[in-house]
């Protein structure tokens, strides 16, 4: 071959090397794990890192009103895993706006200078836990992999990462690492009503059919599992005003009841996210001077 010929081959093969190496994701550096308390799981195609985020959680313990029973379960497990001690993966699941996602987060608000970090990982991703828990292997903080809000369709990839690593049959476990979940969901994937009619009456027991254990076996390898309910009235109202107090806008007086009564009915729900959201409202519309408080 002609010299000109290999010269021209050789820059078709770096212009070529050029244009893959802009097609690949960056070289990703390992966030600060002393500095940064919150992460995200960030993918692009087979490619996973984790990524630092801003931390600012309104929420302590303390400010988690009506479910205490939850919160003293939940603290007490976060504080043997912190202790070096056994604890458990943890199931959170009921109606939205209930204080699931909050009280893990409260968790991190108070408890990250004990060393507790929060990884939170979307559903899609959880195909990839293998490679977040070998990402966090050997460090010597403590990781909660927080999957917000998931549920699953039958077949899903991610539902069987999940069941293994929770099962411990994946070569990941780790002392160090711990997953927590939230879902609407009891046992994380829908529940036709025909499938409840597979269940039997052997004797004296009772014996779900096939599709719903298989359900169930997904929920019942969190070792805790706890359920979460909508709050009553009352409830709804000291939440209101523990948060018009937090926001400096004074006491949840007669009008401020019943304006937050109104809220919650067109709202359909006295959760304490709506509580939260009604506490902004009034703080705002206090501070414009539009009501007195």
């Amino acid at each position: 071959m002609q010299p000109e010929a290999v010269e021209g081959l050789i820059q078709r093969a770096e212009r070529l090397l050029e244009r893959l190496e802009g097609l690949l994701p960056p070289r990703r550096e390992p966030p600060d794990f002393a500095a940064c308390h919150a992460f995200r799981w960030q993918r692009s195609g087979e490619r996973g890192w984790l990524r630092a985020v801003d931390f600012h959680g309104r929420a302590g313990l303390d400010d988690l009103l009506g479910i205490d029973r939850q919160k003293g379960e939940v603290l007490r497990n976060t504080r043997q895993f912190l202790a070096g001690l056994p604890a458990n993966n943890v199931l959170l699941w009921g109606p939205r706006g209930t204080g699931k996602s909050t009280l893990v987060r409260a968790l991190l608000h108070d408890l990250h200078p004990q060393g507790l970090r929060l990884v939170e990982v979307d559903k899609a991703d959880l195909v990839q836990l293998p490679e977040i828990a070998d990402t966090l292997r050997k460090r010597p903080e403590y990781f909660i992999l927080f999957c917000d809000d998931i549920s699953f369709e039958a077949g899903d990839p991610a539902y069987k990462t999940l069941k293994a690593m929770l099962d411990g049959s994946l070569a990941t476990a780790d002392s160090r690492l711990l997953i927590y979940a939230t879902s609407n969901r009891r046992h994380l994937l829908p529940e036709p009503q025909e499938e409840n009619l597979q269940t039997r009456v052997v004797g004296t027991e009772l014996h779900h059919g096939e599709a719903v254990e298989e359900k169930i076996s997904l929920s019942e390898r969190f070792g805790l599992w706890l359920a979460f309910h909508p709050f009553d009235q009352e409830t709804y109202l000291r939440i209101a005003g523990h948060w018009l107090e937090r926001l400096g806008a004074g006491p949840l007086d007669d009008t401020a009841r019943a304006e937050a009564l109104r809220w919650a009915l067109t709202r359909g729900s006295r959760s304490g996210r709506v509580a939260w959201q009604f506490a902004c409202d009034l703080a705002g519309r206090r501070g414009l001077g539009e009501v007195q408080g």
